[in-house]
């Protein structure tokens, strides 16, 4: 796997499912906002909705900073609107839920698993300009963190408005940042 921070996301279209209608999704839709690519493995299965409903949770959040949330498996549309139908977790899902059939984003980010036809579960947080900041991929049976994801991109967000400041672990807005110098070297 390569590295992608600093990679500008690849021109794509894809269908989705989201708040009973379908709709399609393309690179330009998503510029011009913070967006969170959210990947899992497959619909109507374990973890998984366990996570999406975990980002639900916090989707009001994430809104607030003018962060969009596109959660994507390898279902299509399709299969998304029928498990939204099945499960009350899922049903209560307000962010678009992209079908990625062909493996094409999957593929971009690098979490595509071509011989399970599944991603693993990998979450980008893109810039306004469509650009990854930051990202992390677990493997299938390990379930991730909203709350943590929330923090993440408060701090992206951050760095991004205050290029000479940085965010020292577990940094939360309103917290100190720090400012590189000569002056911090050992003594943290």
């Amino acid at each position: 796997m390569s590295n992608l921070i600093g990679t500008e996301l690849t021109d794509f279209k894809v269908q989705a499912y989201q708040k009973g209608q379908f709709r399609e999704i393309r690179k330009q839709d998503v510029l011009g906002k913070w967006s969170v690519f959210f990947f899992y493995p497959a619909d109507f299965t374990f973890v998984c909705p366990t996570e999406l409903g975990d980002v639900q949770d916090f989707y009001k959040d994430f809104t607030e900073l003018d962060c969009e949330i596109y959660s994507v498996s390898e279902d299509t549309h399709f299969v998304h609107k029928a498990w939204a139908d099945s499960s009350d977790t899922i049903g209560k899902i307000e962010y678009p839920m992209i079908g990625d059939p062909t493996g094409a984003l999957a593929r971009f980010f690098g979490v595509l698993v071509e011989e399970a036809g599944q991603a693993l579960r990998g979450t980008f947080i893109v810039n306004p300009q469509g650009v990854i900041k930051a990202y992390e991929v677990h493997d299938m049976g390990i379930g991730r963190n909203a709350e943590e994801l929330l923090r993440k991109v408060q701090a992206a967000q951050f760095v991004e408005e205050h290029g000479d400041q940085v965010c020292p672990a577990k940094w939360k807005p309103g917290q100190a940042t720090l400012i590189p110098s000569l002056d911090l070297v050992g003594k943290l």
